[in-house]
C-alpha cells in the first residue's frame, strides 16, 4: 500500500512540476511579447511581434523618434523641421564620446577637464562642452567654466562639499555631459529649427 501511495505522490509532483514549467514557460513568452511591444511603441514600429524592433543605429533610432514625434504633433511647423541639423548634432556627440581625448586635474574643490581633440571631434568639442557648462552652472552646489582653448576646451566644475567634489571626480566628462537630462528635448527642438548650441 505504501509503494502504491508513493508512486501516486511521485507522480503528482511530476505533472505540478511539468505545469509550473509550462506556466513559467508561457509567462516569459508573455513577457517577451509586453517588452517586444513596450519597444515597439516607443520606438514608432508596427505593434507586431513578428517584426524587428531595433532600428540598427542609435542615431538613426533618435532620428526615427524625433520623426515619429514631429508627424504625431498637428502643431509641427515643417517649414521650420531641420532633421539634418539633428544629425550634425548627433555626429558631434559621438565625436566627443568616442574621440575626444580627456585629462583630468584636480584642483580647489574640484576638477578641471582638458578636452582635446582634431578635426571634427575638435569642432563638436568647442559646441558641447561650451554649451554644457552652463547647464553645470545651473545644477545646485556646482560651478562651471569652460576656456576655449586651440586644441580644445578646459572645463573646471567645482563643488560646495567634499562629496560633491568625489562625485565631479567619478562623473568625469561624460557623467557631466549628461547632466541637466535636457538632452531630448533639445533633440527634439533641433529638429524642430528652434535650439542650437
Amino acid at each position: 500500500m505504501k509503494n502504491g501511495i508513493t508512486v501516486i505522490l511521485c507522480g503528482a509532483l511530476a505533472l505540478a512540476g511539468a505545469v509550473i514549467l509550462a506556466q513559467a514557460a508561457a509567462g516569459s513568452d508573455a513577457m517577451t511579447g509586453v517588452m517586444a511591444g513596450h519597444k515597439m511603441h516607443h520606438s514608432g514600429a508596427v505593434a507586431s511581434s513578428s517584426l524587428p524592433v531595433e532600428p540598427g543605429q542609435d542615431a538613426f533610432g533618435t532620428i526615427q523618434e524625433i520623426v515619429t514625434l514631429l508627424e504625431a504633433d498637428p502643431q509641427t511647423d515643417w517649414s521650420k523641421v531641420d532633421i539634418e541639423a539633428l544629425r550634425q548634432h548627433l555626429i558631434d556627440m559621438n565625436e566627443v564620446t568616442l574621440h575626444a581625448t580627456v585629462e583630468t586635474k584636480p584642483v580647489s574643490n574640484g576638477i578641471t577637464l582638458f578636452v582635446r581633440g582634431d578635426g571634427r571631434t575638435l569642432q563638436a568639442i568647442k559646441r558641447m562642452v561650451s554649451a554644457q557648462a552652463k547647464e553645470l552652472g545651473n545644477i545646485a552646489d556646482w560651478k562651471a567654466v569652460a576656456e576655449d582653448r586651440a586644441d580644445g576646451i578646459a572645463l573646471t566644475v567645482t563643488g560646495a562639499s567634499p562629496l560633491q567634489v568625489t562625485k565631479l571626480k567619478a562623473l568625469g566628462l561624460l557623467g557631466l555631459m549628461v547632466q541637466g537630462g535636457h538632452h531630448q528635448m533639445h533633440h527634439l527642438l533641433i529638429a524642430k529649427g528652434e535650439a542650437m548650441h
